[in-house]
Formats: structure tokens, sequence, C-alpha cells
């Protein structure tokens, strides 16, 4: 086994995941619990992104953030069960990392934006929050997708390494 996911990455993982889902089930019901799980995403995206540029190795964007190039020529490798098993996070994997922590940031952001003088009461705001966040919850839908095709792919639980932060070492083949 090999350590790969620091404890900084696997509870930002785990918490943005709570978060959303509180801010999600709350929405309709209680306001200010909706708030607070909105602003604990929003901190939790923000500090992602800062130990995206100062964490170890598997935590950081230069390591897992690729071209677009790259990321189409791994979705082909899928569909013809070509690809290859990646370490940290493989090309679509970094892709979806980004996608996501954008998507929630824009999510926290119009939420935000709800509760100011300029903003409150706006309809067409509410609208694009909650596109947003329907949105998000269609990510989140694909990424847990991703997770488990990969996961059966390459025999290699990555929820489990999410929690204990270790994956199998690198074998022939392999990208590390």
């Amino acid at each position: 086994m090999i350590r790969v996911w620091d404890p900084l990455v696997r509870t930002f993982h785990w918490a943005l995941a709570a978060s959303f889902a509180v801010a999600w089930l709350c929405s309709e019901n209680w306001a200010s619990l909706h708030n607070a799980a909105g602003y604990a995403a929003g901190a939790l995206v923000a500090l992602r992104v800062v130990w995206g540029f100062l964490g170890p190795r598997y935590a950081r964007f230069a390591q897992f953030v690729r071209s677009p190039d790259t990321v189409i020529a791994y979705l082909r490798a899928i569909q013809d069960g070509s690809e290859r098993r990646y370490i940290g996070h493989n090309p679509v994997g970094g892709a979806m990392i980004v996608v996501l922590l954008v998507a929630m940031a824009a999510t926290v952001v119009s939420g935000w934006l709800l509760t100011t003088d300029a903003f409150w009461g706006s309809a067409v705001l509410q609208r694009v929050h909650s596109l947003l966040a329907h949105g998000v919850l269609a990510l989140v839908v694909v990424h847990v997708a991703g997770v488990t095709l990969a996961s059966l792919r390459h025999h290699e639980n990555l929820a489990r390494a999410m929690v204990v932060g270790a994956k199998r070492a690198a074998g022939p083949g392999d990208v590390v």
C-alpha cells in the first residue's frame, strides 16, 4: 500500500459531501442550517484551492489537472477498456475535481448574493442558484459513477482509499 490522500484532502472531501447534503436536504425548511452549510462549503472550497497549491504531491493541482486533449484521450481509453490506473487522480477525475470546485463555488456565491440587499428576493438569482445546486447534484452522481467504474476496472476500492488515505502500490503500467 502507498499513502496517497493526506488527512486534509480526505477530511475536505467528506466534509464537502456532508455540507452539500445538509444544504440540499434542508433548503426548503431550515434556512439558517442551509445557509450555514453553504458557508461551510464555501470555506472548504477556498481551503481546497489553497491546498491545491501548497499541499503534498497528490493534493496539488499540478499533479492532476491535465489538458483537455489528455482528458478526452482518457475518456476514449475508458470506452475501449484500455485506461491506465493512476496512483493519484486520473485525467477525468482531475477534471471532475475542477468542475466540482467551480460549480460548488458558483453555487455558494449565488446563495450568498441572495442574502445581500442588492439581490434579496431576486427570482432570477434564486433560479440560477437552484440550477447550480441541481447541476452540482448531477455532477456528484457522475462522480460516484466514475469512482465506481474505476474501482471495478482497477480492482480497487477508491471510496475506501478516500477514507484511509492509501491505495495499492503502483504496478507495471500504472501512472505514478
